[in-house]
């Protein structure tokens, strides 16, 4: 092959690749520099419906993309080269697989005959993610063929299709290029041509799973004879779920224990029947010993806190049903006695629509719940306003009362996601929460808030610990490169806050060294090197000035918040001790529950 027509097959290719994924709907790709990949980055570059964010790192531009997936609710595109920048896009792959995010990932890749043979930056990409990639495909290498420009749209529209199908995930599409390595626009133009304006090639279309009829007579007949019933919603991204559920809750009298990260939290639908304080109270054994339940309904993933597993594993013998419409299979518990396929908010509908039962059945064990929880916030709240210091739990009970309608608040993993679950109260206002909980690391954070930020219509706020702040710190050139908005609170404990929690603490000779570790870093340096704003504060007044200014203003800030470890361990148990309290006080301890 002269080397135009290998020009000419590789720009008809690349340009049939990129025009069908921007067609099927990606519209954002994030892109990190190299050679080989050069007709891909070319061609985005030149692609009018294509939107393209350049990164440095390609572990922060994989996060990067996995938070404006997350915002967006739709597929991302990723571009490397080859080599072992194509293995950097690792742990957000592994994140977007267990979150179920959907990512299109493009290799760049040597061809065949450079493939195992010391070729340099070369490695073996086939598979290269395993598992935690939906689908793989080692492209063909260009050809202008016109059933090679068919295949590879048809690939395309298979491939984001196949990364929102339920449950979706990451899709990694290796592409091979043979030099010379630049795509002729007008070429590539051709083949975009090609096709009608604006309709795809081969056009998926997929519903979601709705229950059964007999499904939903068995579910409706069980639920509405049960008197101690739970709902139980996770994590979970659809943002129309919460009115069905908060219906079929008032039917059925069934509390709602609501994740941070379950969309039910935040929002103008109907709170009477939502918890969010179960994480304090749940930690209470003799609550734990007499509400037992006799039925839990349970979507999404499984919540952030532990009390709430210790709590089900405590009453094993309670019959649960776990609702996943994606087919997955999220039940680390292993107490699920039925899986249903369904999508939730179907399912939720259908149930409200069917079941025989007085408007509002509020009996004595919702009213219990209702009653457990209106006293532990009343605990939380009275001994929240007695803390003169920095406490790390008070920055959530702050940022309740800080963010706008519309915000959007990121948490990191290890204690700021625990703290979000115990100290942010639910709240009418629509603010978004989010985490990177697929995979529950502490990789990546910054990146993935920056991504939402990117994508996100109101003010974003980031809380991440510092041992996170610093293992993503390359992340931060992406709110300099593109000139976003967002603010970072910086929980600053020098360390590893959530092992002081844990036996490791017991260990005081190693402790420091493997599990504190302290690093003794001054943060401020980041701030100066990346051109964003440092505030690091003294005082609560400080907090609500630095915080309350920059959501409202332009560029990225970092809000620094002195804590020590020690004493955030003894604060957190202090709340705990004067839930306890509460419920005593409150006579949920010793009476007994009606129905």
């Amino acid at each position: 092959m002269s080397a135009n027509d290998a020009q000419a097959a590789l720009s008809a290719t690349v340009g049939a690749l990129v025009d069908e994924l921007v067609r099927a709907g990606v519209q954002h790709f994030c892109v990190a520099p190299g050679s080989r990949s050069t007709p891909l980055a070319l061609t985005i570059a030149r692609q009018p419906g294509a939107r393209l964010w350049m990164h440095i790192d390609e572990r922060s531009a994989g996060f990067f993309a996995l938070g404006m997936a997350k915002v967006l609710r739709a597929p991302v595109a990723l571009v490397c080269t080859s080599g072992t920048a194509a293995a950097n896009f690792l742990p957000a792959v592994v994140e977007a697989f267990y979150a179920r995010i959907p990512l299109i990932v493009l290799t760049a890749d040597r061809p065949h005959e450079l493939r195992d043979v010391g070729a340099p930056q070369t490695i073996d990409q086939i598979d290269l993610f395993g598992k935690h990639a939906k689908w793989f495909v080692d492209l063909a290498e260009p050809d202008a063929a016109p059933e090679l420009l068919r295949y590879v749209r048809t690939v395309a529209g298979r491939a984001v299709a196949t990364a929102l199908r339920g449950p979706a995930g990451p899709v990694h599409l290796n592409c091979p290029f043979r030099e010379p390595l630049l795509p002729n626009p007008a070429l590539s133009a051709q083949a975009t041509a090609a096709r009608p304006a604006g309709a795809p090639y081969v056009r998926v279309n997929a519903g979601l799973r709705a229950p059964s009829a007999e499904t939903v007579a068995q579910l409706a007949a069980l639920a509405a004879g049960t008197e101690r019933g739970l709902i139980i919603c996770g994590a979970q991204d659809d943002p129309a779920l919460a009115g069905p559920m908060t219906q079929l809750a008032a039917a059925l009298g069934f509390p709602i224990l609501a994740d941070p990260l379950s969309g039910l939290r935040c929002g103008p639908h109907d709170h009477a029947l939502i918890i969010d304080s179960y994480d304090a109270f749940l930690r209470d054994s003799a609550f734990v010993e007499q509400y037992a339940p006799e039925l839990v309904l349970r979507c999404g993933a499984m919540p952030v806190a532990k009390p709430l597993l210790l709590y089900l594993q405590r009453h094993s013998s309670a019959r649960q049903v776990l609702i996943d419409g994606d087919g997955g299979w999220n039940e680390p518990t292993l107490l699920a006695s039925e899986v249903i396929h369904a999508d939730a908010r179907l399912l939720c509908d259908a149930l409200v629509g069917v079941i025989d039962a007085p408007p509002q059945r509020t009996g004595g064990w919702a009213r219990s719940w209702q009653s457990a929880q209106a006293a532990t916030r009343a605990a939380i709240d009275a001994h929240m306003r007695d803390i003169p210091g920095l406490f790390e739990g008070k920055v959530f009970a702050e940022l309740r009362d800080l963010l706008p309608e519309g915000a959007l608040l990121y948490a990191g993993n290890s204690m700021p996601i625990r703290d979000l679950d115990t100290f942010f109260a639910g709240s009418e206002r629509a603010v978004r929460l989010l985490g990177n909980r697929g995979a529950n690391g502490i990789d990546g954070v910054i990146s993935s808030a920056l991504g939402a930020a990117a994508a996100a219509p109101g003010p974003t706020v980031l809380v991440i610990g510092d041992l996170s702040f610093y293992h993503d710190s390359n992340g931060l050139l992406a709110a300099k490169l593109h000139q976003l908005n967002a603010t970072i609170v910086l929980l600053n404990n020098n360390g590893g806050g959530i092992f002081s929690f844990l036996p490791q603490a017991n260990e005081p000779e190693h402790f420091e060294t493997l599990f504190g570790t302290p690093t003794g870093l001054d943060f401020a340096p980041f701030a100066q090197l990346y051109g964003a704003r440092y505030t690091r504060v003294t005082g609560w007044g400080d907090f609500r000035g630095a915080v309350g200014a920059s959501i409202h203003a332009s560029g990225l800030h970092i809000v620094e918040v002195p804590t020590e470890r020690a004493s955030n361990v003894a604060l957190h148990r202090e709340f705990w001790s004067r839930v306890s309290a509460a419920l005593q006080g409150a006579s949920l301890i010793g009476r007994q529950v009606g129905a």
